[in-house]
């Protein structure tokens, strides 16, 4: 446990020195949406640039739209591909791993609380004597008091803890507080909260690439896989650990999980990593929380648990609604592996699996329509009620829950009550549409950008199909229907099948339209709401 301890603080000291306490104090005056906007641009450039230094595997190098939306796949976790992933040499697979962890939602909310731990660190040294009211829609106003450091004291009038800006969507109202005492718990408890989000990530990462790597050893058939398509183990096991835990769902085979889809165990062991780092990260996080607070009675845990709205860490909910998460995300999962597995359990995607892969294998493509998009199947093979049902999924948040009537106006109770903004902040409001409005849109223009292929070439550039790649992009899932030469109308020989998304064959405005969908989904919390105002009746 000493040496955990240890590695954690010096795990924390190095991310602190990517977010100088300056930068820390600039994001109280961008909106929340720009700060975000801003990290995931700037991740996926350096991530596009460093690509393009290094050598690829093949001879054959991808161009740099195709490096840029990689990048920008890996960072927003979208896992769309445009290019064979072995096309990538092992150096180029360590980047996108890196590009990946920089672009987790864990970690991301991870940096935001160190963010918050900075604003009131700067306010015990005296830093920062007053800062100005900040006009937002996800912040209120704060004023920090001049501290004497001769009495060694925190003299302070009114404070209000802010949701962190890399990670809160929703505005939060805290009680004012006084004397230094006062101020030393909910700064301990965001230090506290802030060692156990790094403690889940890493056990996670560190166990679940352990397991990964010990099922490789003892399983010569995933051994030789990796051989014959010249991937080390290590890199292997670190990359879809990553890659699985963040949910993106890139791997490094061309195949994705088809190619280890009769191994049960591989996917058993990646199934965990996707609930916990997604849809049943907020329900685990608090239960580990309450189980330390019984084991260790530290009061910052009892003050997390009940004062988790002021601490504005959205990830943190009550005990009733994460009651009721786990309980929506274990009713959608059981109806899809029923329908699932009732309606391809003799289909041709399960050709050559003995029950138990179809019963692993049909478990573990159900729970990646949730976000992650790992598949042991051919998409353009299943039938269209199994599609229809994954898009329906995949448009789903991740905190997506049935909430019984008091739990909502509750809620909406303290949405009202957060929902002070200015003028302006208001009409902005108004003029956000909704959701369904923005796919609508994004498939109206990608219908315009390729229209020469929807019209030369049906099979595959159909409107379906657009509408499948368009959705799995805007949830960052990554399920595409590819794309397959024998459909071609016109097969004039030059024309080779790839494993790579469907968008790999759009045009190159397409693909920039593309990219935009996926960072304008990775965003997707900020505009949720969006389209109240218009009225239809």
């Amino acid at each position: 446990m000493r040496y955990a301890s240890l590695f954690a603080k010096k795990l924390e000291h190095l991310c602190r020195g990517f977010i100088p306490p300056k930068w820390a104090f600039s994001t109280c005056y961008f909106k929340p949406f720009w700060v975000q906007f801003s990290y995931l641009l700037i991740v996926s450039l350096e991530g596009y640039f460093v690509l393009k230094l290094l050598k690829p595997r093949t001879v054959s190098e991808p161009n740099d739209l195709d490096l840029l939306f990689t990048s920008v796949s890996a960072a927003t976790a979208s896992s769309m591909s445009t290019v064979e992933m072995e096309v990538f040499s092992n150096a180029q697979l360590i980047i996108i791993t890196f590009i990946m962890f920089l672009g987790g939602e864990i970690y991301m909310s991870f940096l935001g609380l160190l963010i918050q731990r900075f604003k009131l660190l700067s306010a015990q040294d005296g830093s920062q004597k007053n800062l100005p009211e900040i006009d937002s829609m996800h912040r209120v106003s704060q004023t920090w008091p001049v501290i004497s450091s001769q009495e060694q004291m925190i003299e302070l009038d009114t404070i209000s803890v802010q949701p962190h800006p890399l990670d809160i969507d929703k505005p939060l109202t805290t009680k004012p507080f006084s004397g230094g005492h006062e101020m030393e718990l909910p700064y301990n408890s965001i230090k506290t909260l802030g060692y156990v989000v790094l403690g889940y990530f890493l056990i996670i990462h560190v166990v679940g690439s352990g397991l990964i790597s010990a099922y490789i050893g003892l399983t010569p058939s995933v051994n030789n896989v990796l051989k014959s398509k010249g991937l080390g183990l290590h890199t292997f096991s670190i990359f879809t650990t990553v890659s699985t835990f963040a949910n993106c769902g890139f791997l490094p085979t061309n195949e994705n999980m088809m190619v280890f889809r009769k191994n049960s165990g591989l996917l058993l062991i990646l199934i965990p990593q996707t609930l916990l780092g997604n849809t049943l990260y907020a329900p685990c996080l608090r239960l580990i929380i309450q189980v330390l607070c019984r084991l260790t009675r530290k009061k910052e845990y009892k003050y997390i648990l009940s004062n988790y709205q002021e601490l504005g860490y959205g990830h943190l909910m009550s005990k009733e609604k994460s009651w009721y998460l786990s309980g929506t995300v274990l009713v959608f999962l059981m109806s899809q592996f029923v329908v699932f597995a009732a309606m391809e359990w003799n289909s041709g995607v399960m050709d050559g699996m003995n029950p138990l892969e179809k019963l692993v294998g049909s478990l573990f493509q159900c729970v990646n329509s949730r976000h992650t998009g790992e598949s042991i199947v051919d998409f353009s093979s299943v039938s269209s009620a199994i599609l229809v049902l994954f898009v329906v999924m995949m448009y789903l948040p991740s905190y997506a829950s049935f909430l019984p009537i008091g739990d909502q106006q509750e809620e909406a109770s303290e949405n009202r009550e957060g929902s002070k903004k200015e003028k302006k902040n208001m009409i902005l409001e108004n003029i956000i549409l909704s959701p369904l409005a923005y796919l609508a849109i994004f498939v109206f223009v990608i219908c315009i950008t390729e229209r020469k292929s929807l019209r030369e070439d049906p099979l595959n550039f159909n409107l379906v199909n657009i509408v499948v790649e368009v959705i799995s992009a805007y949830a960052n899932v990554g399920f595409s229907m590819g794309y397959s030469c024998k459909r071609r109308l016109k097969l004039d020989g030059t024309c080779d099948d790839k494993w790579f998304g469907f968008a790999g064959q759009w045009s190159k405005s397409g693909k920039l339209v593309l990219i935009l969908v996926m960072i304008f989904g990775r965003l997707k919390k900020f505009t949720i709401h969006g389209g109240k105002v218009w009225i239809l009746t």
